[in-house]
């Protein structure tokens, strides 16, 4: 089939939640997607950083096909030799202690909540405890990953979502401290807001918002689904701060393609779930935890931070020198390979615009070009990248 044919087929059966683009991708190669009609495209989304090492990798693939010829799935009643190896590595590279491993990142989402309302019902017996979330947050779609994401739009038809959830400004400590009271048990944001526009946390925020969480015994649930896995050039985002939180969840790269996600929690919180408080069937099945054990490898073998590090300092020069030259383009910001470029106009048409030249680039609301590439690319990735939108820029302005 060819592209349009493709697009009428798939709508025919698929729920219309999505607005999609007008391509239908059928192989990738390193940096680079290819659709139906064979076109080639630079991906700087990676599958919204997803694929943390491109496509068509070797190493990654004969790990997956090896743990196919032994074992897929055979449920969390039993132990599997992957689930284990994947929770030391993921508890290790984390600096926390234990692991559940769920299908995504909603899925982390929702056991960071029960791990926090089950730790303070522990305490007093009482269930009307609140969560403080961040305006402008984005946690996933389920009712409880819903409920603690920060944009009305995406509630309103949804409500009342699951309660005691009250809201703060994201890097507003001020804020934050008058939303606390008796019955706050946990705060939860993103490291770096990812749906909400690209704003990292800032030091003072996070570093205080920690000791608050240690002085009055509230968990500190941080989100590094979209910021954690190297993003930022650090495993996880919060490690550039000098703390740790007492909840981290994890999806994405991850797994880099496969459906998996995770919570983990330290110390504090790390007997909070007993047995029949929560389950995945197929959450840590054998397949996944084998992707997660081979990324965490190929992670050091092939020195993934130090390249995010040296080619998002690139990035950022680049992406500065375009606010320098057109006047529709108002800043950038971001840690690492996890870049914004804010415009004056809705980015829309400028994103449809890459994609015809054959750039691969994402949205994070109205006004935001996001820039999440595979954390491999180079610095002719970058170049090649910016040539095509500074084309975009000059030929729409």
């Amino acid at each position: 089939m060819v592209t349009n044919e493709f697009k009428n087929y798939a709508e025919a059966a698929i729920i219309h939640t999505y607005n999609r683009f007008p391509v239908a991708f059928d192989h990738g190669d390193g940096v680079y997607l290819y659709d139906t009609d064979g076109r080639r495209y630079l991906d700087f989304a990676a599958g919204i950083a997803v694929n943390a090492f491109g496509y068509n990798v070797e190493e990654y693939k004969d790990a997956l096909k090896a743990q196919i010829d032994k074992l897929m799935h055979v449920s969390n009643l039993y132990y599997t030799e992957p689930m284990a190896k994947a929770a030391h590595k993921l508890a290790e590279a984390s600096g926390l202690k234990r692991v559940f491993f769920t299908n995504s990142g909603t899925e982390a989402i929702e056991g960071a909540i029960k791990v926090a309302r089950k730790y303070a019902f522990k305490k007093d017996g009482t269930t009307d405890h609140e969560i403080i979330a961040m305006e402008h947050s984005f946690h996933g779609r389920s009712m409880g990953a819903l409920s603690v994401t920060g944009n009305a739009h995406y509630r309103e038809a949804f409500q009342p979502g699951i309660g005691n959830i009250v809201f703060a400004e994201y890097n507003n400590l001020e804020d934050v401290k008058s939303k606390i009271t008796d019955k706050t048990c946990a705060i939860l944001f993103e490291t770096v807001q990812g749906e909400g526009g690209i704003y990292p946390g800032e030091k003072e925020f996070i570093q205080e918002i920690r000791k608050i969480c240690d002085e009055k015994d509230i968990l500190l649930i941080l989100d590094e689904i979209q910021c954690g896995m190297g993003r930022t050039g650090k495993m996880f985002a919060y490690q550039h701060y000098g703390i740790l939180p007492d909840v981290m969840t994890s999806a994405k790269a991850l797994g880099c393609g496969v459906p998996v996600g995770a919570f983990v929690v330290g110390e504090k919180a790390e007997n909070a779930l007993e047995p029949g408080d929560h389950g995945s069937t197929y959450g840590g099945n054998p397949f996944v935890t084998a992707a997660v054990c081979k990324v965490f490898e190929m992670f050091e073998s092939r020195g993934v931070l130090e390249n995010v590090n040296e080619v998002s300092a690139y990035l950022d020069e680049k992406l500065q020198a375009l606010v320098k030259k057109y006047d529709v383009v108002k800043a950038t910001r971001g840690l690492g390979l996890m870049r914004a470029l804010e415009m004056n106009v809705p980015v829309g048409p400028y994103v449809n615009k890459a994609l015809e030249k054959g750039l691969l680039i994402i949205s994070a609301g109205t006004h935001i070009i996001r820039f999440v590439p595979p954390l491999v690319i180079t610095k002719d990735n970058v170049d090649e990248m910016i040539g095509i939108l500074d084309e975009c820029l000059g030929e729409i302005e």
